[in-house]
């Protein structure tokens, strides 16, 4: 029996592909609230709203203001209870093994067929792991630097992951308060205690860690 009434959001900065795969699942999921999200900060500000009433969250690795697994381990930091699916059009095994080491609830190939998307779904939200056919798990070093930024990262509070977001996107200070509504002073307050928890001294330094866990770092199996 398929779970109904639920709230799913779909974070993928393609409009077409974000369309097509609601209105395709739409079907098999009665009565289902679908919430798109074109980013990694539109997605935060979609759970800060109402967060714990979601459902599932079908994740892309790579959206703007997410670099390759950051936001994943965000989310399972801040949202524990929240079943994460990591779907990404990186299909190998080493990528698929770092989603799940990192707390995605499942992983499906952009390449899938919607009966394996809405198979995938219902088995995540029944509680299992999904994985895809075939799919043979490789050991993640725990000791490895991108490991210890990810243990990092997910000390983070939510303001603090959205500063270091635009730090990486090389804005201002001052546009950072702008765009937050808040002080310069808060901004600096925000960027010590980031710097404190990540283990760097400036946020050149910040980002350079960050960008450990983009897709395009990752050395694939």
């Amino acid at each position: 029996m398929k779970p109904e009434n639920l709230k799913i959001i779909i974070a993928d900065d393609h409009p077409l592909f974000r369309s097509a795969l609601r209105q395709a699942l739409s079907p098999a999921f009665a009565n289902t609230a679908w919430f798109e999200a074109d980013s990694a900060d539109a997605l935060q500000q979609l759970l800060e709203s109402d967060g714990q009433a979601c459902d599932l969250v079908l994740l892309d690795l790579q959206m703007p203001g997410s670099h390759g697994y950051s936001t994943l381990i965000h989310l399972r930091s801040h949202f524990p209870e929240l079943p994460v699916i990591v779907i990404s059009a990186h299909e190998d095994g080493t990528t698929i093994s770092k989603a799940i080491h990192y707390g995605s609830a499942g992983f499906i190939p952009k390449s899938a067929s919607m009966e394996t998307f809405s198979e995938a779904i219902n088995d995540v939200l029944m509680g299992d792991i999904w994985l895809p056919e075939g799919v043979e798990l490789v050991d993640i070093d725990d000791e490895g630097s991108s490991e210890k930024i990810a243990g990092k990262l997910s000390e983070l509070t939510p303001q603090q992951y959205k500063v270091l977001q635009m730090f990486a996107e090389g804005m201002l200070n001052k546009q950072i308060a702008y765009d937050l509504g808040v002080s310069e002073a808060t901004i600096k307050a925000h960027a010590t205690a980031i710097f404190r928890k990540l283990g760097v001294r400036n946020r050149t330094q910040a980002v350079i860690a960050l960008q450990q866990l983009d897709m395009d770092k990752v050395e694939i199996g």
